[in-house]
C-alpha cells in the first residue's frame, strides 16, 4: 500500500476499535523564480553567486520614498506559464501587500497578490503510482522574493548575516488543488511542473540556486471521508526527492498521532534532510494574520484578450505531446523519448541533429549514450554548455554512419574535441589519420596475410568453429590498423574462406 494510504489499529480513535484506513491528503504551493534579467519591480540584476548585498538598490531595500515599476518581462512570462497550465487569465489583476516581519524582508512587508491573482482553474497531468492522475491548479500569481539569511554555524559568534540580492526577485507561486494523496504523485507533480517552466522558458528550475522551491500542505483523514483533517504545511523543500521524503515522514507522524490518541494542530513545519524528520517550527498563519491590502503604489493591470493570444503563441509544444510525437513520428521507443524530453535543452539538439539529415534512431542513441557520458566526463551538465554546434555533431554521426570514421575512435577522439571546441569532426579525423580506408586492394590484401599466417584457425572455422571467425576478422582489421570498413573486410574474409 503507497505511504499516501497508511491503516492503523487504535483503540482510542474516535470511531471504534476497529481498523481504519487513512488517506493523505496533500497539495503544493511551488515557488518558481522567473527567468528575467532583472528584478520585478527594479532594474537591478538577477545574477546567482554575486558577492552578497550588491545588486539591491532603494527600491528593493525599500527605503522611504522609493517606488516598485513593474516588470512587463516578468508579467510576460508568468502569464505563459499560466496558459502552458491551462489557466483561466484575470482580466484585471493587482498587486497587494502581505505583511510580515521577518530580518531577509526590508520593507517589512512582501509585494505579492490575494483576492485578485493572475490566474485561475488550471490543471497539470502527472503519471504517478502506475496511474494518470489530473490535478487542478487553483491559482497563479506573482509576488516578489525575500533576502537570504546567512546562519553562522561555527559556534564562536551565533550571529546570522542577511544577504539581499534576491530581494525582489520575481518569483511565480503556483497553487494546486488538494488533489494529491501520495509523495510519489507530489514528487510526480513537482517534476512534471518544473519541466513544463523549463519548456517555455519561464524558468531554468535550477534548484541548486533556488529556482524552484516547495511548501507542501499535507493531512490525514478516514479514507471516503469528505472532510479535511488538520493541516501542516512543510515550508522550503528545494529538490524532489526532499518533497517525497518530507511527506512520506510526515504522513507517518500523523497517522501515529491519531493512532495514539493525540490531537493534530495546524502548524508550519520544516523537514531535516539529515534526520529524514519534520519539526516544528511556528503556528500556521492564516490570510488575516498578513493583513493584506491592496499596494497604493501599483496601480491595477489590465490584461487585453489580444494580448493574452499574443503570449499564447509563444508557449509552443509541451513535454507530454513532445513526447507523443517522437513516439509516433519519429519511431523513438517510450523510454528514449521520456529521457529526451526531460531536458528541453537535450530535446531541441536532438531535433537539430535530425534536421541535418540524422535519422532518429541514431541521432537519439548518441544523445542519450554517448554525448551523455562525454560530458559527464568533460564536467558539463547539459550539451548546450558544450562548444558543440548540432551542425557538426551530425557531421560526426553521418562519418560513423558511413563506415568513414569508427565508433571507437569517433567516441575517443572526435567527441570530446567537439565539446571541447567545436572542432571539424572531418578536419580532426584527417588530422589524427582516422578514417577509414576506401582501398579495396589493401583490404584482399589483409585479409590474404591473415588467412595464409593462421592456418589452424582457418581449418576451424571450415570445419564448422563458427566463432573462430570472429578471431580472424578481428585479426584482419589489426592489419588494416582499424581502419578497414568492418563491413568491406567481412566481405571479404567470407569470399575467401568460402573459396579455400
Amino acid at each position: 500500500m503507497a505511504d499516501g494510504g497508511l491503516r492503523v489499529r487504535s483503540g482510542l480513535h474516535p470511531i471504534g476499535e476497529i481498523a481504519v484506513e487513512y488517506e493523505a491528503v496533500i497539495g503544493l504551493e511551488i515557488h518558481v523564480q522567473l527567468r528575467t534579467k532583472t528584478k520585478l519591480f527594479c532594474g537591478c540584476r538577477v545574477v546567482f553567486g554575486a558577492p552578497p548585498n550588491t545588486n539591491v538598490c532603494p527600491v528593493c531595500l525599500g527605503l522611504p520614498g522609493a517606488l516598485p515599476v513593474p516588470n512587463g518581462a516578468a508579467l510576460e512570462l508568468a502569464i505563459r506559464a499560466a496558459l502552458a497550465l491551462g489557466c483561466r487569465i484575470a482580466p484585471v489583476t493587482k498587486f497587494d501587500r502581505k505583511n510580515y516581519c521577518y530580518p531577509d524582508l526590508p520593507k517589512n512587508y512582501q509585494i505579492s497578490q490575494y483576492d485578485t491573482p493572475l490566474a485561475t482553474g488550471g490543471y497539470l497531468d502527472i503519471a504517478a503510482d502506475g496511474m494518470e492522475k489530473r490535478v487542478g491548479i487553483t491559482r497563479v500569481h506573482l509576488e516578489e522574493d525575500a533576502g537570504k539569511l546567512l546562519h553562522d554555524e561555527s559556534g564562536r559568534g551565533g550571529c546570522s548575516l542577511v544577504d539581499l540580492n534576491r530581494a525582489g526577485v520575481p518569483l511565480l507561486e503556483i497553487v494546486s488543488g488538494p488533489d494529491m494523496r501520495s509523495p510519489e504523485e507530489a514528487r510526480a507533480y513537482m517534476e512534471a511542473l518544473a519541466e513544463i517552466m523549463e519548456h517555455i522558458g519561464a524558468s531554468d528550475c535550477n534548484m541548486q540556486e533556488g529556482n524552484l522551491r516547495c511548501d507542501a500542505n499535507v493531512s490525514i483523514r478516514p479514507r471516503g471521508a469528505a472532510a479535511l483533517g488538520i493541516k501542516t504545511e512543510i515550508k522550503n523543500l528545494n529538490s524532489f526527492r526532499f518533497v517525497e521524503q518530507a511527506l512520506r515522514y510526515e504522513i507517518k507522524r500523523q497517522v501515529g498521532t491519531v493512532s495514539s490518541g493525540g490531537r493534530l494542530v495546524q502548524e508550519t513545519r520544516l523537514f531535516d534532510p539529515d534526520a529524514g524528520e519534520t519539526r516544528p517550527l511556528r503556528s500556521k498563519e492564516s490570510a488575516h494574520d498578513y493583513r493584506y491590502f491592496p499596494d497604493p503604489d501599483l496601480p491595477p493591470i489590465a490584461i487585453t484578450e489580444e494580448r493574452i493570444e499574443s503570449i499564447r503563441a509563444t508557449v509552443g509544444e509541451l513535454p507530454r505531446a513532445r513526447r507523443a510525437r517522437y513516439v509516433s513520428a519519429m519511431g523513438l521507443s517510450a523510454y528514449e523519448a521520456d529521457v529526451l524530453v526531460r531536458s528541453r535543452a537535450a530535446a531541441d539538439y536532438f531535433e537539430a541533429l535530425v534536421a541535418a539529415g540524422v535519422a532518429p534512431k541514431p541521432a537519439a542513441n548518441w544523445m542519450l549514450n554517448d554525448v551523455q557520458a562525454a560530458l559527464k566526463a568533460a564536467g558539463l551538465d547539459s550539451i548546450e554548455k558544450s562548444a558543440a554546434p548540432p551542425e557538426r555533431m551530425a557531421e560526426m554521426i553521418k562519418l560513423v554512419e558511413s563506415g568513414a570514421v569508427g565508433r571507437g575512435p569517433a567516441k575517443e577522439v572526435l567527441l570530446p574535441e567537439l565539446l571541447a571546441r567545436g572542432a571539424d569532426p572531418m578536419e580532426v579525423a584527417k588530422s589524427r589519420d582516422l578514417l577509414r580506408s576506401t582501398d579495396a586492394g589493401a583490404v584482399e590484401r589483409a585479409v590474404e596475410v591473415v588467412v595464409a599466417a593462421n592456418p589452424k584457425q582457418v581449418a576451424e572455422y571450415r570445419g564448422g568453429k563458427a566463432a573462430t571467425f570472429n578471431w580472424l576478422l578481428g585479426q584482419a582489421m589489426k592489419a588494416l590498423r582499424g581502419k578497414g570498413d568492418p563491413k568491406a573486410v567481412r566481405e571479404a574474409l567470407l569470399r575467401k574462406l568460402g573459396g579455400g
